[in-house]
């Protein structure tokens, strides 16, 4: 039973009420905080210390803090091995060792030996600095990077010269998600790069991008601009250019939304044109590339919400001339597909598929499609990266390496050759860790809807004998897929003696992209729906009680678990709201907001602003409501969420909420220098050692000692 703390208090800070109600579309919307919009305002200024000063003081003196993050780091301790990227017989591949913050970049030559390529933590020791991503030229002498501060993903670009460590180009800026397309000699790439804030119009900064061909050691400013004028300025493209330099494949999607246009150019032409391979109206995901065999490979959900392989002549890209290769499953969904070449088999086509999330890879013959095989996998568990060699490798032929984990195993690189029985371990995690016993399962239950939905309970010995203390987690958006993986944070919390739960919730893409319609638009109650019977079931099956149950959701995730406590208050015990969406009226106002009105409606439209006052968390705060307890987190320097939904919802449940704030407290944690994504090791202990000590707390979980 949760007592009082000795530092807590009884009252929050004071809000100030807004008398605001606006009439859109027919419906007054009441908006009382809409100065916590303003960062720069006074009101929220002061509010805002205020409130770091109350969740101080909570947070601090919470019970088992220094056990759960003595288990934490050794739980993290495992460090980091990526997926090799294999360039002229060189390997370059990420590791972060136990006591770094952050994952090196690391080369490991053609006589095995190995070194640190680049370090994030040597350029910036503050750990403020992260890498978003690398890429290797075709002949693994050079290396574009990108890298950002203070959580802001802008993306600085900047070129190595592999073999000197010699800054070569850069920091070219506006590079946020960009791709890099080499081309033969590493002279010249393509890549990505928004227009200058100048030339945009206000409140459009974060959007406009185009596709760039630049010279290493120019001024970016002369770069040509080969895609992009003309189009919907709210377009992210990707890129890349076949090994041989031959072809150059775009794709772009506006925004989040799950249609891609697919673009292909003849790089050996006299004149540059990028000629269409599949329009956005097509209303589909098109993963475009052309193998070794000199064909165009097409993964695509056009006309198989599953995905299916297709197969056409670079020459005649428009879908009229594609063939069916490999068609779709019904109870599998296609993610990836890879062209490996062999020796004396010949050539294989590798496919990653997940089956109720749980990842899968078979071999598939290229010339007809015929399945030939299915490569052995350690457990049930998740893929992270696939990788061969390159043509100018001279060995590796008919081997294949692949990330690997499950809820106890760290990521790995492992092995697959053509013809073996098993595969092979290529690197170890590289820490020593003591991973608890657990047991994990996938279980089913039955929606409101009838639907069958799953889940993966991680436990420390199965369906217990008594209720335990238990944590669901979910996301439910955006066709993302919640897989099994190693994660501390749900070790720690079972090692504690609790049961961790994953739901694969309608919205996302573990079942295809049916499933993700299913759960967005005027749909997305169906993933609250789905939250709500999972939480329902572990109750009636015997794995805990409301007053035992705790849920955590970060982004999407935050509007699931901030939606679930404001739909069915009595069913949770402690929440934890991370970056959250909860505003749903002003959500496309702020940041990436406009990016995401695909997922969930546009509350300029009408009939969609109906469907999002119906869930909208902010909206549905009521008054003399007993809520759970809450602690919202945020990040000061997060650019796609702005922390104002998490600002305005505090204070609304504050003011609202009937239970006894000694007890079951609404708090807001917020840290600055910090986004949305990337973070430092020892950053993610702290939040962590913060979450789930104050979920703990309330749902009776003791962590001064592992009970497994």
């Amino acid at each position: 039973m949760t007592e009082a703390l000795p530092h807590s208090t009884a009252s929050y800070p004071p809000a100030e009420r807004l008398a605001l109600v606006e009439d859109l579309h027919g419906h007054a919307v009441s908006d009382p905080y809409r100065w916590l919009e303003d960062p720069a305002d006074e009101r929220t200024v002061a509010w805002s210390a205020a409130q770091d000063t109350l969740t101080e003081s909570w947070l601090t003196a919470l019970p088992g803090r220094e056990a759960l993050r003595g288990r934490l780091e050794r739980l993290m301790a495992a460090g980091s091995i990526g997926t090799p990227v294999w360039r002229n017989g060189r390997a370059f591949f990420t590791r972060r060792d136990p006591g770094q913050d952050h994952a090196s970049l690391w080369l490991r030559e053609r006589d095995g030996s190995e070194r640190v390529l680049l370090d994030v933590s040597v350029i910036d020791p503050s750990g403020r600095t992260t890498l978003d991503g690398w890429s290797p030229s075709r002949e693994g002498a050079r290396l574009a990077y990108q890298i950002s501060v203070g959580g802001n993903e802008e993306s600085l670009l900047h070129v190595l010269d592999v073999d000197s460590g010699e800054l070569l180009d850069g920091p070219i800026d506006r590079c946020r998600y960009s791709s890099i397309g080499w081309l033969p000699g590493g002279e010249e790439f393509f890549y990505v790069r928004r227009l200058p804030t100048d030339q945009v119009p206000a409140g459009e900064e974060l959007f406009h991008r185009r596709v760039w061909r630049h010279r290493v050691g120019t001024d970016a400013v002369t770069d040509a601009n080969v895609h992009g004028d003309g189009m919907d300025p709210t377009y992210y493209f990707t890129l890349h250019t076949s090994e041989d330099g031959h072809w150059l494949i775009v794709d772009g999607r506006r925004g989040t939304t799950q249609r891609e246009a697919v673009w292909i150019a003849d790089l050996t032409a006299d004149e540059f044109v990028l000629n269409d391979v599949l329009p956005d109206d097509a209303g589909a995901r098109c993963n475009a590339w052309v193998a070794g065999d000199g064909r165009l490979y097409l993964l695509t959900t056009l006309d198989a919400p599953r995905g299916r392989l297709c197969v056409t002549d670079p020459q005649r890209p428009s879908r009229e001339h594609w063939a069916e290769l490999v068609a779709e499953e019904t109870d599998s969904v296609l993610e990836n597909a890879e062209w490996l070449h062999g020796v004396d088999e010949g050539a294989h086509l590798v496919l990653q598929r997940t089956r109720h999330a749980v990842s899968e890879l078979h071999l598939h013959d290229p010339s007809t499609g015929a399945h030939t095989g299915q490569v052995p996998l350690p457990s049930k568990g998740s893929l992270h990266g696939i990788t061969m060699t390159d043509a100018r490798t001279d060995s590796g032929d008919g081997v294949l390496w692949f990330g690997w984990t499950d809820f106890t195993t760290p990521v790995c690189v492992r092995t697959f050759r053509v013809g073996a029985t098993d595969t092979e371990l290529w690197a170890a995690a590289p820490g020593s860790v003591d991973v608890p016993h657990v047991r994990t399962e996938q279980l089913e239950y039955v929606s409101k809807d009838g639907t069958v939905v799953r889940m993966f309970v991680v436990s420390p010995n199965g369906r217990p004998d008594h209720p335990l203390p238990t944590l669901v987690t979910g996301y439910g958006g955006f066709a993302l897929t919640r897989r099994p993986g190693y994660n501390s944070t749900a070790l720690a919390w079972v090692q504690s003696g609790g049961v961790y739960v994953v739901v694969s919730l309608r919205g996302g893409s573990e079942e295809g992209e049916q499933w993700h319609q299913a759960g967005m638009r005027d749909r997305k109650q169906n993933v609250f729906d789905d939250f709500h019977a999972a939480a329902e079931h572990l109750v009636r099956q015997g794995w805990t009680t409301p007053e035992q149950l705790a849920i955590m959701g970060g982004s999407n995730g935050g509007l699931l678990v901030g939606a679930a406590l404001t739909q069915r208050p009595e069913l949770y015990r402690a929440v934890v709201c991370s970056a959250p969406l909860l505003d749903m009226v002003r959500y496309e106002r702020f940041l990436l907001g406009r990016l995401w009105a695909e997922e969930y409606g546009s509350a300029s439209v009408a009939e969609e602003l109906a469907w999002l006052l119906a869930y909208s968390p902010y909206h549905r705060v009521l008054e003399e409501v007993e809520y759970p307890a809450v602690l919202f987190t945020v990040f000061e320097s997060d650019s796609r969420v702005d922390p104002n939904h998490a600002r305005k919802m505090c204070a609304a449940l504050q003011h609202a909420t009937s239970a006894d704030p000694t007890k079951h407290p609404v708090l807001i944690r917020r840290e600055t220098e910090v986004g949305h994504a990337a973070r430092s090791v020892s950053r993610s202990v702290a939040l962590a050692v913060d979450e789930l000590g104050f979920l703990a707390n309330e749902v009776g979980l003791e962590l001064e000692e592992p009970h497994i």
